[in-house]
């Protein structure tokens, strides 16, 4: 049992404005695993205080670049060292496979580590050449914090989204108030102890498990400049009319319905193997799950016969299991939210092939679904274009390469997807026509350097790299 009984206001453990603490509960089978307290208004108003006051002293943000990239390279370091007990508490709290947590350790160290590499190259100020060279006017240009940061972010990935936020707001030299989860109140404290280790001056880092309620209160707070989000495009539409009424910056990581276009030439072996990750990791409750799959008519009846023999061998069960690759769902209602949506791809005439809206054999204990794969999937389908969030596929049936790109168009989002080829070439001719932030050509890695976000109802903004560290900074000119 983990108690978190304080909150972590301003780089100390304070008592929380209500003393009542939220029991976490065990996805697997609704076991308490930990107490914690919440944060309501009061507290959030106390955060953005200590790290308003922070900004306004300069002692951060006046900081050098080296010194702050110094600093937050001990916090990395850290989190290494406790990496298989984030991956344990990620586990525990969310249902996430421990595969797929205990892996994630490699890539939250390769996402650290572009945003160093971005920071030690960043244009922090330069002075520009007149392009008239009778000017006799100087233009020095400046990148500054914008000021104080409200990052909130979602349950299903909780150290990626806090770490790919508050690193490079901090990198720059902002101060953070972090909105988290109530389901990952443990794993977030403990992010909170590794960062209060490092020494960050006072009021610069708070981090706040909270409802919706709460959040929105952060969010609309006067003192916050700047709102970094990932969550579902509902609420990232709610936060944009926010922002934009206060006229506060705004980066919004959202949903998606991502699209592998299967090519015709395709080792369809090789292309099972990555959909197994690419479509379904972490239990499918991923903003960048490639959940449409579209697939050739020549070869349709083989890549449904494929793709649902890989679902159907996946072991679902206990996420602590190494072997488990599925486990259940984070809550009881994102449990029943998938299921109604499995329900209505069988009315809307979908052909179900495997999985369907029964629970899997022994585990009604916990919030779990059986993974499911429907073929004879048209675009306007709801299961075709709306986000379930689990592990639910579609296959859609195409005509020729333009037709596959019209339907893999043809969605309100635009997050992510892949396209399986034998041939480079002509993966990447498909590639640079889907309207999508990140496209992986035969299950590439997402790497960290360059920029990750949205199109359409996918995102405003970019994460990752130097642009994403540009997202945290105004441009100040000074002519001389």
């Amino acid at each position: 049992m983990i108690t978190y009984d304080r909150l972590y206001i301003g780089g100390s453990w304070t008592e929380p404005s209500e003393p009542a603490l939220l029991e976490i509960l065990s996805p697997h089978d609704r076991s308490v695993i930990g107490r914690a307290a919440q944060a309501q208004p009061a507290d959030v108003d106390r955060a953005v205080a200590a790290a308003s006051a922070a900004f306004e002293g300069r002692g951060w943000r006046d900081i050098p670049p080296a010194e702050r990239i110094a600093l937050l390279r001990r916090f990395n370091k850290l989190r290494e060292e406790e990496g298989d007990r984030i991956a344990d508490l990620t586990t525990a709290e969310n249902g996430s496979a421990a595969w797929f947590t205990k892996a994630s350790q490699s890539g939250l160290t390769r996402q650290a580590n572009a945003y160093f590499a971005a920071a030690e190259h960043f244009d922090w100020e330069r002075t520009l050449t007149p392009s008239d060279p009778d000017e006799q006017v100087r233009s020095v240009v400046r990148r500054e914090p914008v000021g104080v940061v409200a990052a909130v972010i979602p349950w299903n990935a909780p150290f990626s989204s806090a770490t790919s936020k508050i690193l490079p707001a901090l990198l720059t030299g902002n101060s953070v108030v972090l909105k988290v989860s109530p389901e990952n109140s443990l794993s977030m404290g403990l992010l909170a102890e590794l960062m209060d280790r490092i020494g960050l001056p006072e009021g610069v880092l708070s981090v706040l498990p909270a409802d919706r309620e709460t959040s929105e209160h952060l969010i609309s707070h006067p003192q916050v400049d700047k709102i970094a989000f990932t969550g579902s495009t509902a609420a990232g539409r709610r936060i944009a009319s926010i922002g934009g009424a206060q006229l506060k910056r705004v980066s919004l990581e959202l949903g998606g319905k991502s699209a592998a276009v299967i090519l015709p030439d395709a080792d369809l072996t090789a292309a099972m193997n990555g959909l197994k990750f690419g479509s379904l990791l972490n239990n499918g409750e991923s903003c960048i799950a490639h959940t449409r799959i579209l697939a050739p008519r020549s070869r349709y009846e083989e890549v449904v016969a494929a793709l649902a023999a890989m679902v159907d061998s996946l072991p679902v069960g206990d996420p602590s299991d190494p072997h488990t690759f599925i486990g259940p769902m984070v809550r009881g209602d994102q449990q029943q939210r998938v299921r109604d949506y499995i329900e209505i791809g069988i009315a809307e005439g979908a052909r179900l092939v495997c999985g369907g809206p029964q629970l899997p054999p022994g585990l009604q204990g916990g919030f779990y679904v059986t993974p499911t794969v429907f073929a004879d999937v048209t675009p306007t389908m709801r299961i075709a274009r709306e986000e379930i969030f689990g592990p639910v596929l579609a296959v859609l049936a195409y005509d020729d390469i333009d037709d596959a790109i019209r339907i893999a168009n043809d969605s309100d989002y635009g997050l992510s997807g892949g396209v399986w080829s034998a041939d480079e070439a002509a993966a990447l001719a498909v590639a640079r026509r889907i309207r999508t932030g990140t496209v992986t050509i035969n299950g590439a890695p997402v790497g960290f350097d360059g920029p990750f976000g949205g199109f359409k109802a996918s995102g405003i903004g970019r994460e990752f790299g130097a642009v994403g560290l540009g997202q945290y900074t105004e441009y100040q000119t000074i002519t001389i």
